[in-house]
């Protein structure tokens, strides 16, 4: 498993704590529940995708709600929301990373962790997301 995918299993599992029981930042940030040393290029990458993600929390949900159509954003689940968040922070703030990669994790997280038709519901979001914020982004 490559060193990116293992940052976002740990960003997914830190924003689904945050998600369930807002903890201070610092508490998700010390990734605690790893049971094993996590090498620095690992743990960096995480924490940024956690941190950008809680930093970002209000417009990255907006964009959440605006391209879910017809899907209320309580209804989502912790994991798809969870996703959803870590995968958006990095498609609008890490242009150095291939949108198709990102959602291409996202994907595969979903199918990992998420619900019968999290997979294909996170890349509907995601392309969604890609094809009209990335633009508008880039722009300002």
């Amino acid at each position: 498993m490559g060193h990116r995918r293992r940052s976002r299993e740990y960003a997914l599992q830190g924003l689904y704590m945050y998600e369930l029981s807002r903890p201070p930042i610092v508490e998700v940030l010390s990734l605690g529940w790893v049971d094993r040393d996590i090498p620095p290029d690992i743990r960096d990458f995480a924490e940024d995708l956690i941190r950008g993600a809680v930093d970002n929390i209000e417009k990255i949900d907006e964009l959440i709600v605006r391209h879910s159509k017809n899907w209320k954003f309580e209804r989502l689940s912790v994991v798809d929301k969870s996703i959803l968040r870590l995968s958006i922070y990095a498609l609008l703030y890490h242009p150095e990373i291939p949108a198709p990669v990102t959602i291409n994790e996202a994907i595969e997280l979903g199918k990992i962790y998420g619900g019968e038709g999290s997979g294909q519901f996170i890349n509907g979001i995601l392309d969604a997301v890609r094809k009209s914020e990335i633009k508008e982004h880039e722009q300002c």
